[in-house]
């Protein structure tokens, strides 16, 4: 069992990601002594398994607790080991609003990118792969939608090349894509509700809360990711 644990982990720092069908995978979702011995070997190192029943890929990140001793060690403190500036953040989180959440609906749901409507016994049916209900988003859309706040076509398309590079996207003639890593590096249980309640509010048709101290506005200007978590990743 240890060398199984060692391959998975060296394959896992050499490829970034892996498919949730691979054996080794496969073994550390639902052998417990083997999910156990390998918890046990990252920590270690100062990191963790990523998975969530979502997505089809698993991969590495650093544990809360090495993030500081990581990217704490220049003046600036380092948000991510991606080299994403501001806007490459705004960027990702608006890609993961756009496609992740409607594919988690249908997910859900039990209902394929091609269906129409749910299939009546499609609760009783395993939950389904990422890649049969992950439809993306055309590039010229998000362009027209988003690009005056996104820094224009110019640094939308350097951002969205970099997202490209190291796997939150990928790109298929004018249509952007569910990448290995969009559903797995971003902190989920906080960015839903901020981004469903919040910044994107008016995109999912939900009115932002209205208390005094809120000045509610027609159109979102901005799209604030100052607080946003992005689970840094083992490479």
């Amino acid at each position: 069992m240890t060398e199984d644990v060692q391959i998975l982990i060296a394959r896992l720092l050499a490829h970034q990601t892996l498919r949730r069908e691979d054996k080794l995978v496969k073994r550390a979702l639902s052998d417990e002594i083997f999910r156990t011995e390998l918890d046990t070997r990252l920590k270690a190192c100062g990191m963790k398994f990523m998975d969530n029943v979502y997505a089809d890929y698993v991969t590495l990140a650093l544990t809360r607790d090495s993030e500081s001793k990581v990217f704490g060690t220049k003046e600036t403190w380092q948000n991510n080991n991606f080299g994403l500036a501001r806007d490459g953040v705004a960027l990702l989180v608006v890609l993961w609003s756009l496609i992740i959440l409607p594919k988690r609906e249908r997910q859900e749901a039990h209902q394929l990118a091609e269906e129409d409507q749910n299939d009546m016994f499609g609760k009783e049916k395993p939950l389904p792969r990422a890649e049969d209900t992950s439809i993306g988003i055309s590039y010229r859309a998000l362009l027209a939608d988003f690009g005056d706040k996104l820094g224009k076509k110019t640094r939308m398309d350097m951002n969205l090349g970099q997202l490209a590079r190291v796997g939150f996207i990928e790109r298929k003639g004018d249509m952007i894509l569910e990448g290995p890593l969009l559903d797995l590096l971003m902190d989920t249980d906080t960015l839903k509700d901020r981004i469903i309640n919040g910044a994107l509010s008016d995109i999912f048709h939900v009115p932002a809360p209205r208390t005094p101290a809120i000045i509610a506005t027609d159109t979102v200007d901005t799209v604030d990711t100052s607080d946003v978590e992005i689970a840094p990743d083992a490479e």
